[in-house]
C-alpha cells in the first residue's frame, strides 16, 4: 500500500478512534524458581498522533508489555488478554500475520541502537531492507526512500551516510537511524522503548524534537517508555505509571504531575531533580527500598512496604486501578478541601484523598538528608 493510499484510509477513521488497544494483558514467565508475573492486568489505548507516556522503575514491566505488543516474546512467555491493532486481536494472528504487522503498521524504536542494528551491513542497505522486506520495490526505490528518511531525522549528508556503517555514526545519529528505520514504512504506531537512556542531554532534547516532528510527519501514535519523567513531561499527552508489572496510576499527564493520586508517582517526582528545587536549595526526596520480587509480591498493595501512607487496609487488600477523589459536579468537594480530579484521570491508592489534599505530595518521602545510609 502506498503511503498515499494509507492516508486515505486513516482519514476514512474518527480522529479519536484508539490506532492500539491493550486490555486485561498479562505476561508469565515459568522458571526454576517460580512463575515470574512480569505483567499483571495492563490496560491501555492511543489515538493517532497522540502520545502515551509509560514510566516506572527497571522491572516494573514497561519493556515487557511493549515486547508483547511487538510479538517479540520468547516462546516460554505465557501471554493473555487482547491486543487490538485497528480492532483486531494482534495475539490471535498468525505467526505470517504478526511479521506483516511488525515494522510495517507498528514498528519499535530500541533502546541501544548499536545492538539493534547489523555492524556488517551499511546504514542504508539496512534501511533499504525495511522498505523491501514489507512493499515489493526495486532497490533503487528503496534507497531513494531510505535517503528520504534519513534527511527527514536530520541527518546531514544523507546520501553519503547511506554508505557507512553503524559505528561510523554518532550515538545521537544512530538513534536517529533508528528513528528513521522505525517511520520508514509510514506506521500507525511507533512503540519507543527508552529511545534516549544513553544520550547526553543535548543530543536528546535534538532526538526527541526529531521524534515529535516524524511523529507529526507520518500521523503515529507513539507509545514512550522511559524511567525519566522529564522527559515524560517533555512529549506526553498522557502518562501511565507502572509498578510491580501493573499499572498504578494514568491520566493526562500534566494533572498526573500536578495531583498524583499515588504515592509511587508522588515518590518519583520527588526524586526527580527540578530546576525550581536547585534553586531553592531543596533535597531530592528518594523512594527508599527496592522493588518487590515479581515471583513473590506481597499481600495487599505492593507499594506497601516502601509507601509513607501505609496501613491496614492496604496490607489486606491490592487497590484497583479507579477514579478517585471528587469529579466535577460531585457534591462535597468544596467541604473536604479536595482538588476536582478528571474522569479520566485513575488511580492505585486507598488513601488518594491524602494526596490531594497535600500542598505538596512529594513530602511524605523523607530528604534525602534524612535517610539513613
Amino acid at each position: 500500500m502506498s503511503p498515499a493510499q494509507k492516508d486515505g484510509q486513516r482519514a476514512e477513521r474518527p480522529a479519536d478512534e484508539p490506532v492500539l488497544q491493550v486490555e486485561d494483558l498479562t505476561v508469565a514467565f515459568p522458571t526454576e524458581d517460580g512463575v515470574v508475573r512480569a505483567v499483571r492486568g495492563m490496560s491501555y489505548s492511543v489515538a493517532p498522533r497522540e502520545v502515551l507516556g509509560i514510566v516506572g522503575e527497571s522491572g516494573s514491566g514497561k519493556s515487557v508489555s511493549s515486547m508483547a505488543v511487538m510479538g517479540l516474546l520468547p516462546r516460554s512467555a505465557q501471554v493473555t488478554g487482547r491486543i487490538l491493532f485497528r480492532g483486531e486481536d494482534v495475539l490471535r494472528m498468525s505467526g505470517r500475520q504478526q511479521r506483516g504487522l511488525r515494522g510495517r503498521r507498528v514498528s519499535m524504536i530500541f533502546q541501544d541502537p548499536m545492538t539493534a542494528m547489523n555492524p556488517v551491513y551499511t546504514v542504508g542497505d539496512q534501511l533499504a531492507e525495511a522498505v523491501r522486506s514489507h512493499s515489493a520495490v526495486p532497490p533503487k526505490a528503496a534507497m531513494a526512500r531510505a535517503k528520504e528518511m534519513l534527511d527527514l531525522v536530520g541527518i546531514p549528508q544523507a546520501e553519503a551516510r547511506l554508505r557507512a556503517y553503524p559505528h561510523e555514526f554518532s550515538g545521537g545519529m544512530r538513534q536517529r537511524a533508528m528513528i528513521a528505520m522505525a517511520i520508514i514504512n509510514d506506521p500507525d504506531v511507533i512503540i519507543a522503548d527508552e529511545p534516549t537512556t544513553a544520550l547526553d542531554v543535548t543530543v536528546q532534547a535534538q532526538v526527541l524534537d526529531t521524534l515529535m516532528s516524524v511523529k507529526e510527519a507520518v500521523g503515529a501514535a507513539i507509545v514512550f517508555i522511559t524511567h525519566d519523567l522529564g522527559v515524560i513531561a517533555q512529549v506526553a499527552d498522557r502518562t501511565l505509571v507502572m509498578y510491580a508489572g501493573k499499572p498504578v496510576e494514568v491520566g493526562g499527564t500534566a494533572e498526573v504531575f500536578r495531583k498524583p493520586l499515588m504515592p509511587y508517582t508522588a515518590g518519583l517526582l520527588g526524586s526527580t531533580p527540578s530546576a525550581e528545587g536547585t534553586r531553592a536549595g531543596e533535597r531530592l526526596r528518594p523512594i527508599s527500598g527496592s522493588p518487590p520480587s515479581l515471583i513473590s509480591l506481597p499481600r495487599g498493595c505492593p507499594f506497601g512496604p516502601r509507601c509513607p501512607l501505609v496501613r491496614d487496609d492496604c496490607r489486606a487488600s491490592e487497590p484497583q486501578l479507579v477514579h478517585r477523589g471528587p469529579a466535577a459536579g460531585a457534591g462535597g468537594a468544596a467541604g473536604r478541601n479536595l482538588p476536582l480530579v478528571s474522569p479520566d484521570h485513575l488511580g492505585a491508592c486507598h488513601h488518594s484523598d491524602e494526596l490531594l489534599a497535600a500542598d505538596d505530595p512529594t513530602r511524605f518521602f523523607r530528604a534525602e538528608s534524612e535517610v539513613t545510609p
